[in-house]
């Protein structure tokens, strides 16, 4: 790994605030409203004890705001001073965290991390693999009107927690965007409902959207560069950008999207490893999804990932499921992104059946990694000096017959 690559204790916040394990709810509530945090390290007898996170709260069901935080713990990954950023990306995107502890020798507090604290230093370091916004986000297949209402957003939670949703008017025009802040806003203070619904009574639920969307929404134009996208995140202090075009929000580009980059460069630099070591990322799925249908689509995912390992070294492997906001279909849109020794490769499909869009994706994705090695050993036989022996097998069909006969093509 790239030794310019800065480390955990390099990026960390020291002295963080804390909470005791016994602490209620309302304090929790209290430190993230007004200082901004998603995540706080909770200690239990001077030792830390787990994570209080901004969406744990924000998905409670009847708990009294003097709850203790105990009580809604989660577990974080132990980061260490001395691990470099991919590493400390890769343990945060594995947790789905936005934030984890620096632990010392003892297990002892030492500072917290955030994935803003590594997005902030990304535009800055040589090792940063750069490439348009338009190829790295995902689709904004899920938007929101104005007139909607708490009601339907409250369906989207566990979208919710992924990144913003982009609020569009009448013409499908991007206006702003809500997240979990925005909804927690409401469903905790349901008297009150939105900014400009103050004055009405009625059920928090019914509180329209528009008014509660922060605007405008931070955006940026198809074909930015990512170091150009991390920067606008980390100035106006956001976790993810709208890409734009004509008016209209296209994809959103977050801080996991940015740091999966950064994994996938580091571990592509480390060399090849063996096909289980690949690094497998899958997003969109709901908490409610059956735990066999991710099961099935792993399956899928690892038989791809060895036939294109006869081919080039696979890393990182990245997949989001995107269903698509309508009442009339039930298409989901599956994107892939594929980190290997010879460089990134990108594929899409749509339709009703998830399955089969999986299975569509790994099939686009060896047949792209066929191709450009075909390209590339056509290359090399154009700059082959008159004379020299072509030891290259031209026969596709011979080949794929020794590596069944060999019991390497599974």
């Amino acid at each position: 790994m790239p030794s310019d690559w800065p480390t955990a204790a390099d990026l960390m916040t020291v002295h963080p605030v804390t909470l005791p394990f016994d602490a209620p709810i309302s304090r929790a509530l209290g430190l993230m409203r007004t200082k901004e945090y998603r995540e706080i390290p909770v200690l239990q007898r001077s030792r830390l004890a787990g994570m209080i996170t901004f969406e744990s709260l924000a998905r409670r069901v009847s708990r009294a705001s003097a709850s203790k935080v105990g009580g809604l713990l989660t577990m974080a990954p132990l980061i260490t001073p001395q691990l470099l950023l991919p590493e400390v990306a890769e343990l945060l995107l594995g947790s789905g965290l936005r934030g984890g502890p620096v632990v010392g020798r003892k297990g002892e507090l030492l500072g917290l991390i955030a994935r803003a604290d590594l997005v902030r230093v990304l535009p800055s370091l040589p090792a940063f693999p750069h490439e348009i916004v338009d190829r790295i986000g995902g689709p904004a297949t899920v938007v929101l009107r104005e007139d909607d209402t708490v009601r339907h957003l409250q369906s989207q939670i566990r979208l919710l927690e992924e990144h913003p949703l982009p609020v569009v008017d009448k013409k499908g025009h991007l206006v702003g965007a809500v997240g979990v802040a925005d909804l927690a806003s409401v469903l905790w203070r349901p008297v009150t409902g939105g900014k400009r619904d103050a004055e009405n009574a009625g059920s928090a639920l019914d509180v329209r959207i528009g008014s509660i969307m922060h605007s405008p929404a931070v955006t940026v134009p198809s074909g930015t560069d990512s170091a150009v996208a991390a920067e606008r995140m980390t100035r106006e202090k956001v976790s993810s950008v709208f890409v734009v075009e004509n008016g209209r929000p296209t994809r959103v580009v977050s801080h996991a999207d940015l740091l999966g980059l950064v994994v996938g460069a580091a571990r592509t630099a480390r060399g090849p490893g063996p096909i289980e070591d690949v690094y497998v990322e899958v997003t969109g799925l709901r908490g409610s999804s059956d735990p066999a249908l991710l099961a099935d689509i792993d399956h899928l995912i690892a038989q791809g990932l060895k036939r294109i390992a006869h081919h080039v070294h696979p890393s990182l492997f990245s997949v989001h499921l995107s269903p698509h906001s309508t009442h009339r279909t039930a298409d989901i849109t599956v994107e892939a992104r594929l980190h290997t020794d010879a460089g990134i490769f990108y594929a899409s499909q749509t339709g009703w059946n998830l399955m089969a869009a999986v299975s569509g994706i790994m099939e686009e994705l060896s047949g792209q990694v066929q191709r450009d090695q075909e390209t590339r050993r056509d290359r090399a036989r154009s700059r082959r000096r008159p004379g020299e022996v072509d030891d290259t097998i031209e026969d596709a069909d011979l080949e794929r017959r020794m590596r069944a006969a060999s019991g390497d093509d599974e």
